[in-house]
């Protein structure tokens, strides 16, 4: 949970990092951690973080494994008492997100495109199927990991959804077309249809 110090006010986290003395590796791995946080960078070395428990817990392990490579790093908790820099801050972070969440609406239908593509090839085969899969898994977990540093409920996350959403229907309706392709092919007696789509299409291909 947040700690708050009014109804709806989050406390920050305020993050000040130095790796100027420690090796490259840790610069990239500092970097990359802040980041995957939605750290939100007010100028070079010095961000901020929503004051949240898990958050916390993860900050507090980088900067010790900062410290112990040779940088210097520290936290501080601070409120924002003024309403309208408060509203600035969150907007800025949506607005970090809502870039996140544009690039997967943007991304999305190049999945949807192959599926098209591959559908009037005549081509909806097992092995379509679990290229797609992979690729829907990673819009999944892309999405994921932006929804995890969403921590103001940045508008654009209904549309990267959804658009995950269609490419997920998508690949089911072509995940039937290769069943059908190939049941005829079933080797049991048994019609492909009455199985669950999963277990048909395994049951084509083995």
């Amino acid at each position: 949970m947040s700690a708050k110090t009014t109804v709806g006010r989050a406390r920050f986290l305020l993050v000040s990092v130095s790796t100027a003395d420690a090796p490259t590796a840790t610069r990239v791995r500092v970097w990359r951690k802040l980041r995957s946080l939605g750290a939100l960078y007010l100028q070079q070395s010095v961000c901020l973080l929503p004051d949240r428990e898990p958050v916390r817990r993860q900050v507090a392990r980088l900067l010790a494994s900062v410290r112990a490579d040779g940088g210097t790093a520290r936290q501080l908790t601070v409120d924002i008492a003024d309403d309208a820099e408060y509203a600035q801050l969150v907007g800025e972070f949506n607005a970090e997100r809502d870039t996140e969440y544009g690039e997967v609406v943007e991304r999305a239908p190049e999945l949807l495109e192959e599926l098209e593509r591959e559908t009037a090839r005549g081509n909806a085969t097992y092995a379509e199927v679990e290229e797609s899969e992979a690729d829907l898994e990673r819009f999944e977990k892309w999405l994921a990991k932006i929804a995890a540093r969403d921590y103001f409920d940045a508008p654009g996350a209904p549309a990267a959804r959804e658009a995950v959403e269609r490419c997920r229907a998508a690949l089911a309706a072509f995940e039937d077309a290769a069943i059908a392709a190939q049941a005829g092919d079933h080797p049991t007696g048994r019609s492909a249809h009455a199985l669950p789509a999963s277990a048909r299409l395994r049951s084509t291909v083995e």
